[in-house]
């Protein structure tokens, strides 16, 4: 019982993840709007790379990567811990990994629009991707 309840929270979380970032995506894409404060812009920004600017124009590699984490992922996911924190860290990974997968295989660049003048741009997916990461880092490290 508790794994079906941790198997439908995981797949919420994931889906919702997916589900929020494609919207936004999806919106930006379609009306290319501009918002600017001091220290924020939300603006389309079209990345053929990965995070901070890295591997340009290496999208179709970046794409088979993405594939094989959403597979090894899935693969594995009854060795994930079943308790909550570690649950909500790999579905934010994962939804994070596939709406940017999504971004790769129809698109072929990810659609970045959140712009920090002190950060790269990012989009949700890339946020989720990262709280995910530091998450699970400081959860392993604790255990």
């Amino acid at each position: 019982m508790v794994k079906e309840k941790l198997l439908k929270f995981f797949s919420l979380v994931s889906i919702s993840v997916i589900a929020l970032d494609q919207l936004l995506k999806y919106l930006i894409i379609s009306f290319e709007p501009y918002f600017g404060l001091n220290f924020l812009k939300i603006l389309l920004v079209k990345n053929t790379g990965a995070g901070f600017g890295i591997l340009q124009d290496k999208n179709n590699w970046l794409a088979i990567i993405s594939a094989l984490a959403i597979l090894i992922i899935i693969y594995y996911y009854p060795r994930i811990e079943k308790e909550k924190w570690p649950q909500l860290l790999f579905a934010l990974f994962l939804g994070g990994v596939i709406g940017n997968f999504i971004d790769r295989a129809f698109r072929g660049f990810v659609i970045d629009f959140i712009d920090f003048s002190f950060w790269p741009a990012f989009n949700i997916a890339d946020a989720a991707i990262s709280v995910a990461v530091v998450g699970l880092i400081i959860y392993y490290w604790r255990k």
